[in-house]
């Protein structure tokens, strides 16, 4: 599996470049996705962090929003990190009336549960399935999941202080999610878990195609 696959990053608003740079590294081609066109020729999107009401309203401005949902039902692997973690869930609380998100994993995440941009913090973090030692992680506006589902895997939760145990990483099926940026760190183990995600995907349907 060397194939370079084709990873989009929703390019709407938020941290775009970052996460471009991040998926390079990890031998994927990324691209830009700002149309439902391109939407459908990515193997893989990137949900990135940025303030996640906008990104949704733009989603329904850009008529995004029902093509993403198909994609995501039909299994196409997703990470969101921060605004992204919200979008995707199935659930958001403290949000918007008008809010729309993605249901793409079975979770009740609570937007800005840390706090406000002063409230950002880092923290070292053991995530499942990683090698090489506890993540640096870092939170900005973050939110958490309050509620995961059945199906759903927790990948990390935050390890101290007032917010301990709180889940802040899950995984369900193909689709991964972060309250924190691991595009900001340098520390390319979540790309290179979702890529490898994106990787496998691809293979089966070339199989079965």
């Amino acid at each position: 599996m060397t194939a370079r696959p084709l990873v989009g990053v929703l390019a709407l608003q938020g941290d775009v470049r970052e996460h471009i740079v991040a998926l390079e590294k990890c031998g994927a081609t990324p691209t830009l996705v700002r149309r439902a066109s391109e939407l459908a020729a990515v193997d893989g999107l990137v949900l990135p962090g940025g303030e996640s009401t906008t990104i949704s309203k733009l989603l329904q401005t850009f008529e995004l929003l029902e093509p993403l949902r198909a994609r995501l039902r039909a299994g196409m692997p997703a990470f969101g990190s921060c605004a992204g973690m919200i979008l995707l869930a199935s659930e958001v609380l403290d949000t918007r009336a008008d809010a729309e998100h993605l249901h793409g994993i079975d979770m009740t995440v609570r937007r800005n549960a840390f706090g406000r941009q002063v409230d950002s913090f880092e923290a070292d973090l053991d995530f499942a399935g990683l090698d090489d030692g506890p993540m640096r992680a870092v939170f900005i506006r973050a939110p958490w999941v309050e509620r995961a589902g059945e199906g759903v895997e927790v990948l990390a939760t935050v390890p101290h202080g007032p917010a301990a145990g709180r889940i802040v990483a899950v995984r369900q099926g193909a689709v991964v999610a972060t309250s924190f940026h691991p595009e900001v760190t340098g520390d390319l183990r979540v790309h290179e878990l979702f890529v490898d995600l994106v990787r496998r995907g691809k293979a089966e349907r070339d199989d079965l195609g």
